[in-house]
């Protein structure tokens, strides 16, 4: 059974940077599209990026030129640098993994970035 573990969140200012981190187990993670959503109160959870097995990304339009996904295969762990962020970018921010018919998701971790 795959897991992921979601860390790197806390609060932060508006204008700071964060770095999340999603590390993999129990998963070949080198196939895998690995992604990285959020859900904030009262609102449906949405894409914030994704990366290929191969390294290609796509971004929400919200957060390009602000975020950047990337991942370490060797060290099974997907990244989501996160700079010049702003409130609205405050939400529980969850790690996935895709690969054919598997679909595993991390529990979260809370992003708060004050005004």
């Amino acid at each position: 059974q795959g897991q992921l573990v979601e860390s790197g969140g806390g609060l932060v200012q508006a204008g700071g940077s964060l770095r999340l981190s999603c590390a993999a187990s129990g998963i070949s993670f080198n196939i895998g599209v690995m992604g990285w959503y959020r859900q904030s109160p009262g609102k449906q959870r949405e894409l914030v990026a994704v990366i290929g097995s191969r390294g290609s990304t796509n971004y929400a339009d919200s957060v390009k030129g602000r975020f950047t996904i990337s991942r370490d295969n060797a060290k099974n762990t997907v990244y989501l640098q996160m700079n010049s962020l702003e409130p609205e970018d405050t939400a529980v921010y969850y790690c996935n993994y895709k690969a054919y018919a598997m679909d595993y998701w991390g529990k979260g971790t809370l992003v708060t970035v004050s005004s």
